[in-house]
């Protein structure tokens, strides 16, 4: 079986939406659990916000992927359009979406350092990615 066919640029964006999804739906469960599903069901006037450190970490964690989410989107899909059999670019896509998956359980266990160096590698994949795109 061929790991092209998974790994295409449409196939990643979808795959990504599914990371966007787990994101705030960890950052709601440990909100909910701190909180209450009163809290959760509710209008949430009273802007009261979670203090525990998972729920902290879960919702920075959430802000960071979505930093970087826009351009990943927009530079897998200009991939798709300028260079879709760019094996750089899908090098740059799938390092992006797996630094972005290794990034969840380091932010919320706060392991620092080896954190940043995977956000590091993430943003090295954009910039593949955005190479790519200018040479294809």
């Amino acid at each position: 079986m061929n790991l092209f066919v998974f790994t295409t640029f449409p196939v990643l964006v979808t795959w990504s939406v599914v990371l966007l999804v787990a994101h705030i739906f960890m950052q709601a469960q440990f909100s909910t659990h701190e909180l209450g599903s009163k809290w959760n069901a509710g209008p949430r006037d009273d802007r009261r916000k979670p203090k525990g450190a998972l729920a902290g970490r879960a919702e920075r964690a959430s802000h960071n992927f979505r930093e970087s989410y826009p351009a990943f989107v927009g530079l897998a899909l200009a991939l798709a359009v300028a260079a879709p059999g760019s094996a750089w670019g899908h090098a740059g896509a799938l390092l992006w979406f797996l630094a972005r998956i290794v990034y969840i359980p380091l932010y919320l266990a706060g392991i620092p350092y080896i954190r940043s160096l995977v956000w590091v590698f993430s943003m090295a994949g954009l910039a593949i990615m955005f190479l790519s795109v200018l040479s294809g």
